[in-house]
């Protein structure tokens, strides 16, 4: 059997040692001059877009044109434009010497403290109306906490310093730019990127984008696979490290491999102590309240939980895996069959991670009355009835297109809320992300089992009529696990990326969006100016309403906005 090539560690060795002598001077930079190094990486995120968003339109099998490209424009160049924008509106607060909060968006909430994070600017309220993100801290901490502690970066309370190994994510182009990002504003460290193989095309495109860190010997990218990135964790140098990926990934490195690591485990006597965060996914629910749904609620949002799950072709961390409804729920039957209905009417595409073909061949060997989308296609599965506590679905992630039904018990809203809430924090593992779709009217006649199940569902992003994967987009939002992971028993991670505002003891951001797209919000008792969204699977003007986004999130003229809301509006 041929041997593998021995590693060539000297350029690995030779970008941590260029780090390590350029951290010093990005720990001193001025808060001013680090403003207009992301304010000129603004017009360089929009002149690059096009090629970003047809390279990885490319690797994902698809045409640049295509409206599969939308979720393109969304998940790389707008991303990245949008948590910069946001991370310059309170670094320049902070210039201007105000807090990084504004105290009025600090606030108790049935013992809690939350924080409006968002909309933050009167852009966010004209363009995303409608949507709101709130922060809830963890039980314990007061107003005055949170404003005393936010952004310590730059309220004397210095980050780490250092190196910082980012092992990029090969899913969401975004991922490893933004994660780039946290760590450099927010933790105060210099920052070696190992990329992904399944996107390392994506390279270039991020130098060009970083040029003046690089420059300045800020950032480092390098390629590499398992055995690069196993080198670079237990460098000297590596002061900290963050990956996204999977729990496999991230006890890998803690306790190594082979017979031993299972004991270094309950010993808690890891191989590598460093300072170490994760996003690493887990099986994510949607949760459908009974209620007043008409026929246009059920199709809108049947659209809703298939771009869930389709977006990215379900290669996610948060993708929806397992839809749970109510049993005795007469309109359960009908958003099934709209949700049948949207996988048979979108176009082909294929499910392009690594070890997908396989995961689904699983899941439909598992399950003989597995629905296929396409005669001629095992994408696009629908798993219409899970009723096996052991059903592999209900504990390990597909990571591909396949969505499974779980129906559970309850006569009314309160008491199908409370077994929900039950099942997906009991049962389901992970704690990165879930859905919860309920109707205006229901959660007004239900106001307290609404707000207890919000409260009590243990996730570090809800979306309340909002996939839970927008969290992930905003920049303002803090985007991570459930706190309670520890190293031994990992989950979906430990720490929060994003949070422009530089929020601490965080526990979890709760997401609202209108349930209904306007006008016809006005009737369901959500009313916003705010049409289908760009990001909805369905919608036909989807990569020319984000590209103009994407324009103007980057270089916010006022003439730009007439023609986002003209393609929004035929969305």
């Amino acid at each position: 059997m041929p041997t593998a090539p021995a590693l060539d560690t000297a350029p690995l060795d030779l970008a941590v040692g260029e780090l390590k002598q350029h951290a010093g001077s990005w720990t001193t930079t001025p808060l001013a001059d680090r403003i207009a190094l992301l304010e000129r990486m603004l017009p360089k995120i929009a002149e690059g877009a096009p090629a970003m968003v047809a390279d990885a339109a490319r690797a994902k099998g698809y045409a640049a044109d295509s409206a599969w490209a939308a979720e393109d424009w969304i998940t790389a160049p707008w991303a990245l434009a949008q948590t910069i924008s946001a991370l310059l509106h309170v670094l320049r607060r902070l210039a201007a010497g105000a807090d990084p909060v504004d105290a009025k968006a600090v606030r108790r909430h049935e013992g809690r403290t939350v924080v409006d994070v968002f909309p933050a600017t009167v852009a966010d309220r004209l363009l995303l109306n409608g949507f709101s993100a709130q922060v809830w801290t963890r039980p314990g901490t007061t107003p005055d906490h949170v404003l005393a502690r936010a952004a310590g970066e730059y309220r004397g309370r210095p980050g780490r310093s250092g190196v910082a190994l980012v092992l990029g994510a090969g899913n969401v182009a975004a991922i490893t730019a933004l994660d780039i990002v946290h760590k450099l504003y927010t933790d105060g460290q210099v920052v070696l990127a190992k990329m992904n193989p399944v996107n390392a095309y994506l390279r270039p495109h991020f130098e060009r984008v970083f040029a003046e860190f690089v420059e300045r010997g800020w950032v480092r990218f390098v390629d590499g696979g398992g055995a690069e990135g196993a080198y670079l964790t237990t460098h000297e140098d590596v002061d900290s490290i963050h990956v996204t990926g999977s729990e496999r990934t991230h006890d890998a490195i803690v306790w190594g491999t082979g017979e031993q690591a299972e004991e270094r485990r309950r010993a808690d006597t890891p191989l590598n102590a460093k300072p170490f965060t994760s996003e690493l996914g887990g099986v994510s629910p949607c949760i459908v309240t009974p209620g007043p749904w008409s026929d246009a609620d059920l199709r809108f949002q049947a659209e809703h939980i298939v771009t869930s799950k389709l977006n990215n072709s379900g290669h996610n961390c948060v993708a929806t895996q397992i839809l749970v409804v109510p049993r005795e729920w007469d309109g359960t039957e009908k958003l099934l069959a709209e949700i049948r209905a949207v996988l048979r009417e979108l176009p082909p595409r294929p499910d392009y991670y690594p070890g997908a073909d396989d995961r689904l061949d699983a899941v439909a060997f598992a399950h003989p009355d597995t629905e296929f989308a396409f005669d001629d296609d095992t994408c696009r599965m629908l798993v219409p009835d899970i009723t096996d506590p052991d059903d592999p679905m209900l504990s390990v992630e597909v990571f591909a297109s396949a969505l499974g039904v779980v129906r559970l018990p309850g006569a009314d809203a309160p008491q199908f809320l409370r077994a929900a809430t039950e099942f997906a924090n009991d049962r389901l593992p992970g704690t990165l992300g879930a859905t919860l779709l309920v109707h205006p009217r229901t959660e007004r006649a239900h106001r307290a089992a609404v707000d207890e199940a919000i409260a009590a569902l243990r996730y570090g992003t809800l979306g309340v009529n909002c996939w839970s994967a927008f969290g992930f987009l905003l920049g303002y939002t803090p985007w991570g696990a459930f706190p309670g992971h520890t190293r031994q028993d990992i989950g979906s991670g430990i720490g929060f990326v994003h949070n422009a505002f530089m929020l601490e003891d965080v526990e979890k951001t709760v997401l609202r969006a209108p349930f209904a797209p306007s006008p016809r919000g006005l009737f369901t008792g959500s009313p916003s100016l705010s049409p289908r969204p760009p990001y909805y699977v369905t919608n036909r003007t989807g990569p020319t309403t984000m590209r103009r986004l994407t324009a103007y999130t980057a270089d916010p003229k006022p003439s730009r906005l007439p023609g986002i809301f003209a393609s929004a509006l035929r969305g």
